[in-house]
Formats: structure tokens, C-alpha cells, sequence
């Protein structure tokens, strides 16, 4: 128990060991803008616009069991046009960017870890540092800069079509009008609301991008390492995600 224990002590301590290693690399490679600005671009739209559906489906849905969900919690004891408010306020706060968040972390996350851990089992990653090209330059911080930048975007979208779908649903589904749904969706609305989620999505993006990188990177092995790789990042991906809901609830409101 006590070997045990130690391991994974030590585990931990290499872990963030690694981490802040990766960081300081990553400072330093942001000076080297030839390389990194273009490859950033490209990996905005595998990251970003390639995981756009995927976000769209889980809004659409969420709108709709939100919206179908309150009528039936407020039947007969709060005002049907609470329906507004709860779909809205639950989307923009936390179900919009968590939802979206654990999604990516499955797409991106694992893509990441995936594909550089390919990269160094294939010395890939070797032949860049023989070439005395920047690894991180070319490998990490475009993929983590593409993250950061494009998660609110998606979070963005994804809040805006859960609103709608929860409108379309209560409109169409439920005895409720559409200025009933409005007047609901303005009773509680802070401009807070909004900033709330894509700030912790900024924070879900460059997280999860950044553990796939450290994962697929540790890789040294064949293919089942490589697999083994992946799904750390997803699983880290997603703990990490709750992490960061709970911090910034605590920070922010």
C-alpha cells in the first residue's frame, strides 16, 4: 500500500512536473512567429469548425429537455413563463458551456493525444528536434492557441441555438407564447449571464488542449500506448472541465 501510495506521489509531482516544463516552452516558442501563426489558422477549423456540429446536436436537444422539463416542474405551481427563464439561465450559465466543454474534451482531447502520440511512436516529434526545428512551435502551441481561442466561439453558438430550440419547443409543444418565453428569458438576464460561460470555455479549450498535448507527447511505446494516451486525456479532459466549473462559480458569482 505504501509503494502504492508513493507511486503515485511521484506520479503526480513528474505530472506537474511536465506541466510546468510544457508551459515554459510554450512562452518561449511564442517568439518564434514565423511557424506558429499559420499553423494556428489550420488548426482553428480541424478544432473548431469540424467540432461545430457536434455542438449544435447537444444544444438542440438541451433546448428541448429543458424547455419540456420545466413545464412539467412548473405545472400549476409557478407561472408557465418561468419556462423562459430556466431554459435561459440554465443554458448560458452552465449547461451550454459544460455540455459543449465535455464533448470537445472527447473530440479534441483525444484527437490531440491521439495524433502526437502517433507522431512521436513514429519519431515524427525526433525529427523535428533533429532537424533543430521547435517541437512546441509546431506541434503544441498551435493546437492550444486554436482551442483557447475557438471554444467560447463554439460555447458561443451553442448557447444561442439552446435558447432557440428551448423557444421553438415552448412555443410549439407547451400553452406558452413567444412573448411569454421572452418575457421569462429577460426577468433574471444579467449581462453577467452571458461573459459567465465564455470565460470558463476560454479556460475548458486551453485545458483540455493542453493535456492532450502533454499526453500524447509522454507516449513512447506502439500503438496501445497510444490508446492508453487518448483516453487519459479525454478522462483528465473531463474532470478537468468540472474542476474549472466549480472554480470559476466560486471566483465569479
Amino acid at each position: 500500500m505504501q509503494s502504492f501510495l508513493s507511486a503515485r506521489v511521484t506520479g503526480w509531482y513528474a505530472g506537474f512536473g511536465r506541466l510546468g516544463q510544457l508551459l515554459a516552452d510554450m512562452g518561449r516558442a511564442l517568439r518564434d512567429v514565423r511557424v506558429w501563426p499559420g499553423l494556428t489558422a489550420t488548426q482553428m477549423r480541424r478544432i473548431g469548425v469540424d467540432s461545430v456540429p457536434i455542438a449544435l446536436f447537444i444544444a438542440v436537444f438541451t433546448g428541448i429537455v429543458l424547455a419540456l422539463q420545466a413545464s412539467y416542474t412548473f405545472t400549476g405551481a409557478v407561472p408557465l413563463y418561468f419556462v423562459g427563464t430556466l431554459v435561459g439561465k440554465t443554458v448560458m450559465l452552465e449547461l451550454g458551456p459544460v455540455l459543449t466543454g465535455l464533448a470537445l474534451a472527447g473530440r479534441v482531447g483525444a484527437n490531440i493525444a491521439a495524433e502526437l502520440g502517433t507522431m512521436r511512436v513514429t519519431e515524427q516529434v525526433d525529427a523535428l528536434e533533429t532537424l533543430a526545428y521547435d517541437p512546441v512551435s509546431y506541434l503544441v502551441l498551435p493546437r492550444v492557441l486554436a482551442a483557447t481561442i475557438m471554444f467560447p466561439m463554439i460555447v458561443a453558438l451553442a448557447v444561442a441555438v439552446g435558447v432557440v430550440s428551448g423557444w421553438i419547443t415552448a412555443v410549439n409543444l407547451l400553452d406558452l407564447s413567444t412573448v411569454e418565453f421572452v418575457r421569462g428569458l429577460r426577468l433574471f438576464y444579467h449581462f453577467k449571464d452571458i461573459w459567465f460561460g465564455l470565460v470558463k470555455s476560454v479556460s475548458f479549450g486551453f485545458a483540455i488542449s493542453l493535456i492532450g498535448c502533454i499526453k500524447g507527447l509522454s507516449v513512447r511505446q506502439g500503438a496501445e500506448e497510444v490508446g492508453r494516451a487518448a483516453t487519459k486525456a479525454v478522462v483528465l479532459g473531463a474532470q478537468m472541465i468540472l474542476v474549472l466549473d466549480a472554480f470559476w462559480a466560486v471566483v465569479l458569482l
